[in-house]
């Protein structure tokens, strides 16, 4: 369906520059309709602030599912995993993860001493993806042994997909080379299952999750590799994706696989690398990006409607914070 919407970001600073950490663009988009498809306009809001004295988790405000989580987690030469977990202990919800689950290697062992003490309390409640690190550990053996089945489709390859709610959740495994013959191309046996499962799925709404991002301003930058993603992801409509890798939060505006902005069909890309490893500075901005910050560790909360979503960025000190609505396809 066709969108009418009015973006606006607002941006509170009550703190100086932090030395290039934080970049937040902002300004107003109007998309054309006509009177039948008229939508509800999506909102936004942003702010940095004084760190207080606790962060609690944003409330419930329908019984409505939740999608929470973050990609880049577990070190156990750094504390913010635990931190981070604590967040995901107030909030109900299905947890997810964009890769790069344990480091440095993704051996059993990280797994056992590393994930499993912080974000393993939920792993009755998560569905993961693979990142670059999990396949230091050849055929990203200790994350396939940690998670078991809820890594995998049912017939054990490392992306699947699930219904939650009336939305569709696709997990796909970006790490292009270690994947079957033909990497992440539209022919390969990947390509080809997400084809499938896209034209298979009824829902209004999808979102769908990986570790390396199409566009990201962070140190890693653009991957190409996972254009054909984007590409099957867009002719069908989906509306967010989410990725990990960059140790950094950022958000797009709704954008094609060419990175030109498509408020009406467009996709809205999530950077989300801050579960708990050290953050990164940011590279040079790619054209779209809304919002930027690598000033705290946190995740990403999407309250998923029947015909929207509500998301939420939650950092560990409250320093910074982002959240919107928007409407489904």
């Amino acid at each position: 369906m066709r969108q009418a919407g009015l973006l606006v970001v607002s941006f509170i600073a009550t703190i100086a520059i932090l030395s290039g950490l934080l970049a937040v663009a902002s300004g107003r988009e109007r998309s054309s309709s006509s009177p039948s498809s008229a939508a509800a306009a999506p909102s936004l809001a942003a702010s940095v602030g004084a760190p207080g004295p606790g962060v609690s988790a944003p409330p419930e405000v329908s019984g409505d599912p939740v999608l929470v989580g973050a990609g880049d987690i577990a070190d156990c030469d750094a504390p913010a995993a635990a931190e981070t977990a604590k967040l995901i202990e107030g909030i109900a919800g299905n947890v997810f993860t964009a890769g790069d689950n344990a480091y440095p290697d993704g051996t059993a062992e990280q797994f056992a001493s590393c994930y499993d003490p912080t974000w393993g309390q939920f792993k009755a409640r998560t569905r993961p993806a693979a990142g670059n690190h999990d396949y230091e550990t050849k055929g990203a053996a200790g994350y396939l042994g940690y998670f078991g089945s809820a890594a995998t489709s049912s017939d054990g390859q490392t992306w699947y997909s699930y219904d939650l709610g009336r939305w569709h959740v696709i997990v796909l495994d970006a790490n292009c080379t270690e994947v079957e013959v033909g990497g992440c191309g539209p022919e390969s046996p990947q390509g080809q299952w997400l084809a499938a499962d896209l034209a298979a799925s009824k829902a209004r709404c999808t979102v769908a999750i990986w570790h390396q991002p199409r566009f990201s301003s962070g140190v890693h930058g653009n991957d190409l590799a996972v254009t054909p993603f984007w590409d099957a992801l867009y002719a069908a409509g989906v509306d967010v994706v989410i990725n990990g890798h960059d140790h950094d939060y950022e958000r797009f505006k709704p954008q094609t696989p060419t990175g030109a902005t498509d408020l009406e069909r467009g996709i809205r890309e999530f950077v989300v690398g801050t579960g708990g490893e050290a953050l990164r500075t940011f590279g040079i901005e790619k054209p779209n990006s809304d919002i930027r910050a690598a000033v705290d560790h946190g995740v990403l909360k999407l309250t998923l409607h029947p015909s929207g979503y509500d998301w939420s960025f939650v950092t560990v000190s409250g320093i910074f914070s982002d959240s919107g609505s928007a409407t489904c396809h």
